[in-house]
């Protein structure tokens, strides 16, 4: 470990957002001042790491005392991982406040989140009305904590109130788009997300396209690229502006347009029918029966998540893609599903 340059430990690096961070802090043009630690599973993906500078440390998030170990080496700590795993985040606020007390120096925490936190109970059936706004911390704490990801966010906001480091939370929403990056070319990152290629490999089972209720529900989205140069956007300006919020207004959401279910799902359908592999361009409900075969019983793609990047937009994030170019991507998307491993959605 270097004492002269900024220590940086990710977990999640070989992940589909991880893996387009890292690449982008790996391509910065101060690259050769930082350090960067990287906590991954497996043995050949980390000796594929440490070729390319970074120091690859075989083990897992759930090891808590590893996680800790390595938080106290940093000065900033990237967490991409499992953003629901509390003793993950319980390790490397130890290992901050370990950090801080060794060198007095307040280290920086940037945590994933996610807009499910905002998620309803809509099943598909209408439209949300409420829209947060992340520049807006008491409607923020208005959450129940009881919200998916609510209970390690608040974990890490408490940290921050109590002085040992600064907290920042990026709250990405659906990201789509099949990431590009050397650590793709090179068999390390996962280039696929989650949402949309779990609906589309149901749709594809059922050999039609489909929907949670009415598909009335709305979510914001944001590309790939745009929600990992959100990350750069915001640690430098962390480093360059003190004012950069953190804590209770270090809450950074990452959308750039909205979309209904039923646009996402007829977009899939017309897209099955085009390939041979659908029945109409209409989507379909999915039963009960369908909804606990292929999303473990949840119906998450039914909710509303609604909110406005505002605090994120004020840091000079500038992203580009919209729903247009969402709904474009869902071609690409539908041909990639037979190439890869079935997305679960639990």
């Amino acid at each position: 470990m270097s004492t002269h340059k900024t220590n940086i430990f990710i977990l999640g690096a070989t992940g589909y957002i991880g893996g387009s961070v890292l690449a982008r802090f790996l391509d910065r043009s101060d690259a050769s001042a930082l350090y960067i630690t990287a906590l991954v599973r497996s043995p050949e993906k980390a000796e594929k790491l440490n070729k390319l500078g970074v120091h690859a440390v075989v083990g897992s998030h759930v090891n808590s005392s590893l996680v800790e170990k390595l938080a106290s080496e940093a000065d900033v700590v990237l967490s991409i991982a499992d953003c629901d795993y509390l003793p993950a985040a319980q390790a490397f606020l130890k290992g901050l406040n370990n950090r801080f007390k060794a060198t007095g120096n307040v280290p920086i925490l940037i945590h994933t989140s996610g807009t499910g936190v905002l998620a309803d109970k809509a099943g598909g059936g209408f439209p949300g009305t409420t829209i947060y706004d992340d520049t807006d911390p008491d409607q923020i704490e208005t959450l129940d904590p009881s919200q998916p990801h609510r209970p390690v966010d608040l974990e890490i906001v408490k940290a921050d109130r109590e002085g040992y480091v600064k907290t920042y939370i990026i709250l990405p929403s659906t990201i789509y788009g099949i990431a590009k990056s050397r650590l793709v070319d090179l068999g390390i990152q996962n280039p696929h997300s989650i949402q949309i290629p779990a609906l589309i490999d149901a749709s594809l089972s059922r050999g039609q396209g489909g929907m949670v209720g009415q598909g009335k529900n709305i979510w914001p989205n944001v590309h790939i690229d745009d929600v990992a140069d959100l990350y750069l956007i915001l640690y430098d300006s962390i480093k360059t502006n003190p004012q950069t919020g953190h804590g209770r207004e270090g809450f950074y959401f990452g959308e750039n347009g909205e979309h209904t279910l039923y646009q996402v799902g007829k977009a899939v359908s017309e897209e099955l029918v085009a390939t041979g592999k659908g029945k109409s361009p209409e989507p379909t409900t999915f039963t009960q029966e369908e909804i606990d075969k292929y999303f473990g019983g949840s119906d998450y793609l039914g909710t509303n998540s609604r909110c406005i990047a505002n605090r994120s937009r004020a840091i000079g994030w500038k992203p580009t893609k919209t729903t247009a170019d969402l709904l474009a991507s869902i071609k690409l998307e539908v041909g990639a599903a037979v190439n890869r491993k079935p997305v679960l959605l639990r």
